[in-house]
């Protein structure tokens, strides 16, 4: 089972960037999409489907905002929109699919950027998404956890940590809230496979020269439960595939 995840910045705008055509090239069995921006019904959704995906959309009530999609060349035997709770699936961010034994949660974790409602809010759905999370693996072991976390977890994670110490995203809060979700029998896949520094998935927009530079930030994650561990095959990041100012992660399971 080959696992991207990739928050795309809007999927219409990354299909002018030749979104399909990475597509054609077989990267994943399983693509998870964040912030798609869309609904299905206005996307080329078809162009998609033709390369052998299923796809499934969850977006937000509020047009062009948000939004979680994933398509996939094997079938789940299930599927579930959301994960009851308000705010966030009106947001539309989180989507399940259940593989089998596996559980692969696909979600874009709330941005503080703009301001102290939203950080606030962001604490507020973590805990959620934590508590959640924590009944859904009594029965459901086997989990998957990737999408755009908004979070670096430890200073190898970004690349001008003191500078961003005050920094949304990079908040002890933030990283604090990572060291318990892991604690809680998460594994960090990429970090399983690649020690080194400088593996950044984020890239701000507002001077070019960041992402030729790479000044950027790690804060999309494919994590797996520990008992999933054992099967880990490999762990990578794309920062050549430029369809956004985010690239994929990638996970291999056995």
């Amino acid at each position: 089972m080959r696992i991207i995840s990739y928050n795309v910045n809007g999927i219409r705008s990354a299909i002018t960037k030749g979104f399909i055509d990475w597509l054609k090239t077989d990267p994943a069995d399983i693509i998870c999409l964040q912030e798609t921006k869309a609904h299905k019904d206005n996307v080329n959704y078809a162009a998609i489907e033709e390369l052998g995906y299923s796809t499934y959309w969850f977006s937000a009530d509020k047009k062009g905002y948000s939004g979680v999609a994933v398509f996939t060349r094997i079938h789940p035997d299930e599927v579930f929109f959301g994960n009851g709770i308000m705010q966030s699936d009106a947001e539309g961010r989180v989507i399940r699919l259940d593989f089998g034994d596996i559980t692969l949660v696909n979600a874009y974790f709330p941005s503080g950027t703009s301001g102290d409602l939203r950080q606030t809010y962001k604490y507020q759905w973590l805990d959620e998404f934590y508590d959640y999370l924590d009944v859904l693996k009594r029965t459901r072991p086997n989990l998957v956890v990737c999408g755009d976390y908004n979070i670096a977890h430890k200073e190898i994670d970004i690349h001008d940590p003191k500078g961003n110490k005050k920094s949304s995203g990079f908040l002890p809060e933030e990283r604090a809230w990572m060291d318990k979700f892991l604690a809680n029998g998460f594994v960090d896949t990429l970090r399983e496979f690649h020690t080194e520094p400088a593996l950044y998935s984020w890239w701000s927009q507002r001077f070019p020269s960041v992402r030729l530079q790479n000044k950027g930030w790690r804060i999309d994650y494919l994590c797996v439960t520990t008992p999933l561990k054992d099967r880990l095959k490999g762990a990578e990041i794309y920062p050549d595939v430029k369809h956004s100012d985010h690239c994929p992660v990638y996970l291999e399971l056995n």
